[in-house]
């Protein structure tokens, strides 16, 4: 078997949490190894059943997929299936976590199991497809089935269930989830490293970054792009992002005539992003709720424009507008409505004393609400808590 540890020598003890996630390390998902490595109090320890990536440094993964040349992907599928914890122990050999924290209630779903025959508790939190797809969605994907399934178990053994915003734990709570459990937690950006952009470091771009699937309703960003009044021409549209729709999207791009106004950059690492983020006149987020239910739960990226003082504009849906505070750190627009959100990003275009003031106004707000520090601090006093509850 084959440990992942950059640097250091491997530790247990109280302190350690296992940060529960099937794809580790995935490039869209640096908010689970951002929030796991400002923990003080606590040791990550990454634990999954495939690998996306390299681990932060100094940080231990273990995945199913080291478990040697015996365990190949069926194996890892019947696993899946199954919910056996037994791979997992296999894993951990000595090791025994305080703690599992899953990322995602389908995590929770497969992780109960683990924590029940560890004896820990188990930490879950939802972030807004777990919450909002539909069962039938689920039903379909063999990689999810399980959840409708067993959810329900999940709720009733369960030790926490943090959401990612208000929006999620009253989605969460509809499901049947216990409201003395489920507590809102954003997870926040870090603000000691984003540093709000100069006035000068703004070019006349509006940027996207998203996976290009239908809740992100870049469509109608490319629509609203087109719609823009003459004297926007040359606004350029950054997509960073890749998914299935993006085929779709460059070939609309094309019959509206925008040309190359439309750059789309593919997944990007999120050094990179942030450079885009410090040079966009706005982010636009304009979210949709899909036809198998879908919705925003709340939009990292909007909080890390925020941070670099980037306003933004969104879709009035989900959890977005505890990101986007109307009128004051951005401008929310309805959802599928290119009209209503061209004359939102036309607002800010033409004024930039506008864009400054909510720019300002945005980095106050992810200060206030959503500095990772002081949110990673609040999530080590859940831990406590939950553990002195085992106790």
């Amino acid at each position: 078997m084959r440990v992942l540890q950059q640097g250091g020598a491997l530790q247990a003890g109280r302190g350690e949490i296992a940060v529960f996630r099937h794809n580790l390390f995935r490039i869209s998902e640096p908010f689970i190894t951002q929030q796991a490595q400002q923990l003080r109090r606590y040791r990550p320890l990454y634990l999954g059943r495939l690998r996306y990536g390299a681990p932060p440094a100094g940080a231990t993964a273990l995945a199913l997929e080291d478990l040697g040349p015996f365990w190949p992907m069926p194996r890892i599928a019947w696993q899946m299936l199954a919910r056996n914890p037994g791979p997992y122990l296999r894993l951990l050999g000595d090791r025994r976590p305080s703690l599992i924290h899953a990322h995602f209630g389908i995590e929770g779903v497969y992780a109960l199991p683990l924590a029940q025959r560890l004896g820990v508790p188990l930490v879950t939190t939802f972030h807004g497809y777990d919450a909002t797809l539909s069962t039938a969605a689920l039903l379909t994907s063999p990689a999810w089935a399980n959840y409708p399934l067993f959810r329900h178990r999940l709720a009733g053994a369960g030790d926490l269930f943090l959401c990612a915003s208000s929006f999620v734990r009253d989605r969460v709570l509809a499901m049947g989830f216990p409201a003395a459990r489920t507590q809102v937690h954003y997870i926040g950006v870090d603000c000691a490293a984003i540093r709000p952009r100069s006035a000068e470091e703004e070019t006349p771009t509006i940027l996207h970054v998203a996976r290009l699937v239908e809740v992100k309703g870049a469509e109608y960003l490319v629509r609203a792009l087109a719609a823009l009044p003459a004297r926007h021409a040359r606004v350029d549209l950054v997509v960073i992002g890749d998914g299935p729709r993006r085929a779709m999207l460059e070939k609309l791009a094309g019959t509206l005539g925008l040309g190359a106004r439309v750059r789309f950059l593919g997944a990007l690492p999120h050094a990179e992003v942030l450079a885009w983020m410090r040079k966009a006149a706005m982010l636009a987020l304009p979210s949709v709720r899909t036809r198998t239910g879908r919705v925003e739960g709340l939009g990292m990226v909007l909080l890390e424009a925020a941070a670099c003082g980037v306003p933004a504009v969104g879709s009035r849906i989900g959890g977005i507008p505890e990101g986007i505070l109307d009128g004051e750190t951005g401008l929310l627009a309805p959802e599928r409505n290119a009209a209503a959100l061209a004359e939102r990003m036309s607002a800010l275009l033409d004024d930039r004393d506008l864009r400054a003031r909510m720019g300002s106004a945005a980095r106050r707000h992810i200060e206030r609400r959503f500095d990772l520090r002081r949110q990673t601090e609040t999530l080590e006093g859940f831990y406590d808590a939950v553990l002195s509850g085992r106790e």
